[in-house]
């Protein structure tokens, strides 16, 4: 793995009536055969891989708490994950070694607002999002970090990585997602005892709850995100964006209704052209070239 060569990127800028853009990132990621493109702001950057767009947290003196700006800055990511057909995946991950400390407690009482209307907290943990999101975990993912990490389709953690709903320690509850998401991840007392103790657990203990996919050694959950991102996004859009509806829409719903769900997407992909193109492309033992269509 290779850091990013600055002669292949390219700045643009995004959202400017919203947060200001500023200079190319750095950071290290797979980049050896990958064109890159790269936005930044202050608060967050955002960085085209391939067809993934990794959004980065990078507020590392306050382990990347949340603020207003990092809150706009990562609703406009969604944003823009969600209307450029270009990117298939989105990969959500912390500067400085670590991922999120949550909420940004100075800034709260400064005024600040950490939610984003129609997106949720930090613009991310009630946004309608079509495509997959990994969160990609080194460090401390706590209170509304572990939540923006339960938003995400996926979870790639380093061994070094701590997770926490802490919020019952403090008078609140996890109103970030926590509440709602935990026990839809792992068994009920298993989250039960994390939100009621709000204790902290080691990564290695989050994927045998479930609630990691893969482990890293640390420094690695970037990089192994980003491969499990290129393996996605190999996949038919369309087909990628059922799954996750079908997924939402059925959710508690009883077994006949759930079924309805799965019955319509499933129909509406097989008039597809990249339905079509996905048996053309086995059949001549190819890569399929998606359209989205």
């Amino acid at each position: 793995m290779s850091d990013i060569r600055t002669d292949t990127v390219r700045t643009e800028s995004i959202r400017t009536d919203v947060i200001p853009t500023d200079a190319v990132p750095t950071g290290t990621v797979p980049t050896d055969t990958v064109r890159t493109e790269a936005v930044c702001t202050e608060a967050v950057r955002t960085e085209i891989v391939g067809g993934t767009l990794v959004v980065t947290i990078d507020r590392p003196r306050v382990r990347n708490a949340v603020n207003a700006e990092v809150a706009l800055g990562i609703a406009a990511a969604v944003d823009r994950l969600e209307s450029d057909p270009g990117l298939r995946v989105g990969v959500l991950t912390g500067a400085g070694g670590t991922f999120c400390a949550g909420m940004d407690l100075k800034a709260a009482a400064r005024g600040e607002q950490v939610t984003v209307p129609g997106k949720g907290f930090a613009g991310l943990a009630e946004a309608p999002m079509t495509k997959p999101l990994i969160a990609a975990v080194e460090g401390h993912a706590l209170g509304g970090g572990f939540e923006l990490a339960l938003a995400c389709d996926l979870v790639v953690a380093a061994e070094g990585a701590r997770f926490a709903l802490p919020e019952v320690r403090r008078g609140l509850i996890a109103a970030g997602g926590g509440v709602v998401r935990l026990p839809r991840r792992v068994p009920y007392h298993l989250a039960m005892e994390l939100l009621l103790t709000g204790r902290t657990v080691t990564a290695e203990r989050a994927r045998e709850l479930g609630v990691v996919n893969r482990l890293t050694p640390d420094g690695g959950a970037l990089p192994a995100a980003l491969e499990l991102a290129e393996e996605i996004a190999a996949n038919a859009p369309l087909a990628l964006a059922a799954v996750k509806r079908t997924i939402r829409l059925s959710d508690g719903a009883p077994e006949p209704e759930a079924f309805a769900v799965q019955a319509a997407e499933a129909g509406a992909l097989l008039r597809s052209a990249d339905f079509a193109e996905g048996v053309r492309a086995f059949t001549e033992k190819r890569t399929p070239q998606w359209s989205g269509r």
